[in-house]
């Protein structure tokens, strides 16, 4: 069975993700001591946060056509299954963050491994934006998907950016 998503449903997944977004950057911020790290782990967390917020707004922007649902769902099941393919899908990998925030390693390494598996997990929510781009019909708000994949280049622009600092700082 084929299903289109339609923008409305594409923005309540991406929601999600930031929250996810949020709970990772907030837990990787209280796994370090460095003052300026975790500083810098809070503030993307607030920054995942004001993109939740951006999402939803441009949610409550879209049209009615645009949240019309593509297929018959009376009991909404539709959007639990969403919302389980959101969590999922991106800054949800418990097993990795229970490495990365292993006693094992030292203040640097855990630094650099969420750093590390940040820009991972941004670049999967492009991918996932992407692969959801193609699921959206353009009558449904298909262009609107571009804001949010621009948003999370942004993300990683940052974050690689935030690497290369702490690299040259050593």
């Amino acid at each position: 069975m084929s299903y289109d998503f339609n923008a409305d449903e594409v923005f309540g997944m991406a929601e999600q993700i930031e929250r996810n977004g949020v709970r990772f950057y907030r837990e990787a911020a209280e796994n370090i001591s460095d003052s300026s790290v975790r500083i810098l782990f809070l503030d993307l967390a607030a920054m995942e946060a004001e993109h939740e917020k951006v999402f939803a707004s441009m949610r409550a922007d879209l049209a009615d056509k645009e949240r019309e649902p593509t297929v018959f769902d009376p009991e909404g099941e539709a959007a639990l299954y969403l919302r389980a393919l959101a969590d999922l899908q991106v800054f949800v990998k418990e097993e990795e963050e229970a490495f990365i925030l292993s006693e094992d390693l030292t203040e640097q390494e855990k630094i650099t491994k969420i750093l590390w598996a940040a820009i991972s997990l941004e670049k999967e929510s492009i991918v996932f934006y992407l692969g959801m781009k193609e699921l959206v019909p353009a009558k449904s708000g298909k262009d609107k998907i571009d804001k949010i994949i621009r948003e999370e280049m942004g993300h990683i622009r940052l974050l690689s950016g935030l690497r290369k600092k702490l690299l040259e700082r050593g």
